[in-house]
């Protein structure tokens, strides 16, 4: 019987100034992120770049075994293949266990598949080979059903191509950033449907829903689909509920 904590990656990712409140209330709230992520024992603690360093010593600190993660060229995706190279490696050095990258989903959508590929095979192996788990966010709100299936399938070919199998494990194809702005109101994070598309074209690699997902029954319904993480805010919420599946 595995603990619902053993998906979820905790997330923290608004600025102050996104969440319209001082850097002092946006630290107040990182700080007790990483002590419910210690008492909780999350998988991962999911927060932006700056709090990279103060995640790593404070989870070291309480001997936890909770995953310090962190976003990159967050959220448009739009940073060039370097640019995100040098994110990543700065989050390593400063202890990330887990880079969450939003691909170039714009370049993919306007037919820059081989920039877009580059830009996977680039990525994937500087974390691959410093023992570090990366997931690909394809922000599923912005792209069409047979666009979901072209770039989780890309993906998973780049991996296959270059990898090893006991790498496929550490890639995932994730589904949103939970920051897109859709028109009329539509999802913008998880849906059953795109989720259900990512898993048919991901395997081997593993899928993480991520993006709305606020309540214990909405978690469950995508670990029963088969997804291995859940990215989510509302991780207190959800224990309440239950700690158990």
């Amino acid at each position: 019987m595995k603990q619902i904590t053993e998906f979820l990656d905790a997330t923290y990712l608004q600025t102050a100034e996104q969440a319209n409140i001082s850097a002092f209330e946006n630290d107040a709230i990182v700080a007790d992120l990483l002590q419910n992520a210690v008492a909780k024992k999350y998988k991962c603690v999911m927060i932006l770049p700056e709090y990279v360093q103060q995640a790593k010593q404070f989870v070291t600190a309480h001997k936890s075994k909770v995953l310090v993660g962190t976003v990159i060229s967050f959220p448009q995706g739009t940073a060039s293949t370097e640019e995100k190279c040098l994110q990543i490696q700065n989050a390593i050095n400063n202890g990330a266990d887990e880079l969450d990258v939003v691909i170039d989903y714009l370049a993919f959508k306007n037919g820059a598949v081989s920039l877009v590929q580059n830009q996977v095979k680039e990525c994937t192996m500087m974390c691959l080979q410093q023992f570090k788990t990366i997931k690909w966010i394809i922000e599923t709100a912005a792209l069409s059903n047979k666009e979901i299936i072209q770039i989780t399938t890309l993906i998973k070919n780049v991996v296959i191509k270059n990898g090893k199998e006991n790498d496929y494990a550490r890639v995932f194809v994730k589904s949103s950033t939970g920051f897109y702005t859709t028109e009329n109101n539509l999802p913008n994070g998880a849906t059953p449907e795109h989720i259900t598309l990512m898993l048919e074209n991901a395997t081997p690699l593993p899928v993480k829903a991520s993006g709305g997902i606020k309540k214990l029954t909405d978690a469950l319904f995508y670990i029963q689909m088969g997804v291995k993480r859940i990215g989510t805010s509302s991780q207190k919420q959800i224990l309440l509920e239950t700690t158990t599946i």
